[in-house]
């Protein structure tokens, strides 16, 4: 009988020494989702990835501003259905979908009213918004596909501005000007004996779609071709006019030593 107790005691402290590994293993695994969390937590601190805002919500209507209060969404309600004493019954109508700029154009700087124009393009491009969201249900829907395009032409936004020579430590001088929805960069090189104008043609997809493009010479042999050739190797995506700004130097504007 003292054999089978000592057997049992045994038994109970491997099954004890089991769980205190187990225990462990789990406290290892909770620092972990608890460092993972903190990390997530911090990256979506440091890049807000939200670019819309309620600025009120009443029996009446609901306005969403977005891209820092440049754009506002006014969505008026139809009556609300019977019983829904706040009036947020998924099912109630809405009546109208209105678009408008607050942006200053006068004293924005051109890459700031580009943003917008490219914005109003893809605003147009979705046709009736009324019929996208006839009811209370579908302006979720709305909102994400508005926030989504902010967010892509901000990307758009912010390559333009980082396709300055000096933010890219080029030897060529990159100057830039936006007119409409073009985007012109003038390169120059004394080493290369080259100078030319670059036109790229943006719309609101970008940067999933190749650029429409013209060159003007005005210094050397560099032309359409030769530009054509470059572009046709830079892949579409995060930083596009960055990298084209950057392939063409280094494959247009190096020293020919």
């Amino acid at each position: 009988e003292l054999e089978s107790l000592k057997a049992q005691e045994e038994e109970l402290q491997r099954e004890l020494s089991d769980l205190e590994t187990q225990n462990e293993q789990m406290l290892a695994q909770m620092n972990e989702l608890q460092e993972k969390e903190k990390s997530c937590q911090e990256l979506l601190e440091k890049y807000d990835f939200t670019e819309w805002e309620i600025t009120e919500w009443s029996e009446q209507q609901a306005v969403f501003n977005f891209l820092y209060d440049s754009i506002e969404l006014t969505v008026v309600f139809g009556p609300p259905i019977d019983g829904d004493d706040f009036g947020e019954d998924p099912s109630r109508k809405i009546v109208s979908l209105n678009f408008e700029s607050l942006l200053d154009e006068e004293k924005a700087p051109p890459s700031s009213c580009l943003v917008q124009r490219l914005i109003f393009q893809f605003i147009e491009s979705q046709g009736c918004w009324q019929e996208k969201c006839p009811t209370l249900c579908y302006l979720p829907q709305v909102i994400i596909l508005m926030n989504a395009s902010s967010m892509q032409i901000k990307i758009c936004f912010m390559n333009i501005l980082r396709c300055e020579g000096k933010n890219l430590s080029l030897k060529a001088r990159v100057l830039k000007a936006v007119v409409s929805s073009l985007v012109k960069l003038l390169f120059s090189a004394s080493t290369a004996f080259a100078k030319f104008e670059l036109t790229l043609s943006l719309s609101a997809n970008y940067p999933s779609a190749a650029l429409p493009f013209t060159v003007q010479n005005q210094i050397g042999n560099i032309g359409e071709e030769e530009i054509s050739a470059v572009l046709s190797k830079v892949p579409v995506g995060y930083h596009y006019l960055r990298r084209i700004v950057s392939l063409i130097h280094q494959n247009l504007l190096q020293d020919p030593r």
